[in-house]
């Protein structure tokens, strides 16, 4: 029984070591790097973060505090045009490096990249491939179909994307959050779970505007009529 069980061992990790060898490790460390870029200069963003975290980021990044002052959010967009280039580049060599090609989590480079540019229409399509293959999570797909629908102005389905918007009324101009509409509200908790997201609405709509947010449904008339969006948020599975 034993000669089996660690003949039946030695396979598994034969096949475990095969799985490692057939990953891309060039790749792989790239898109690592582009993925870390990706998120230290949102950090720097984060409402929680404390000065001393956010000196730190700034010097593993390189920049200057004066620097940083100046361009402020336009350095964020600098770095995602840098990433969108090599991540097009990578696309057109790879299609989606997904976990067979990469690994996790380093499958979610290339679509925290595309998720945070403007061209969410070009590949949302290779998107949905890389999650009906399981390259990706379907909760990603969800979550960019989401922000694409968000974008052109058309109710969302999952019901993962925030937004912040300031708002007139009786005359008086304020600021407010919500969650941008959802197409058949009253069904998007069921549709969530068949996609995979553990929370309902109701704790989704919490865990990006705290403790105390209400989720209210609001329709695209009902935005149609307020003033310009001021932000997008979503919270990351």
């Amino acid at each position: 029984m034993k000669k089996i069980f660690l003949l039946l061992f030695g396979i598994s990790m034969l096949g475990m070591n095969a799985q490692q060898k057939k990953l891309n490790e060039g790749l792989k460390k790239e898109l690592d790097e582009i993925m870390r870029l990706d998120q230290e200069y949102r950090k720097l963003f984060d409402t929680d973060i404390t000065p001393e975290k956010k000196d730190e980021v700034l010097k593993t990044l390189h920049i200057d505090k004066e620097e940083f002052k100046k361009k402020n959010w336009m350095l964020v967009a600098q770095q995602d045009s840098v990433n969108l280039q090599k991540v097009e580049k990578i696309i057109s060599q790879y299609g989606y490096p997904g976990k067979t090609l990469v690994g996790e989590p380093t499958n979610k480079s290339v679509w925290y990249v595309i998720q945070h540019s403007t061209k969410i229409g070009k590949y949302l399509p290779l998107i949905k491939e890389a999650g009906k293959n399981k390259e990706i999570p379907f909760t990603w797909v969800a979550m960019m179909e989401d922000r694409y629908l968000m974008q052109i102005g058309q109710e969302q389905i999952y019901g993962t994307q925030g937004s912040g918007e300031f708002w007139e009324e009786n005359g008086k101009e304020y600021e407010t959050q919500y969650i941008w509409p959802v197409k058949d509200p009253e069904n998007v908790n069921e549709r969530r779970k068949k996609a995979g997201f553990s929370n309902t609405m109701e704790e989704y709509a919490k865990s990006l505007y705290g403790d105390g947010f209400v989720y209210r449904i609001y329709t695209l008339d009902d935005i149609k009529s307020k003033s310009k969006r001021i932000e997008a948020k979503e919270v990351k599975h």
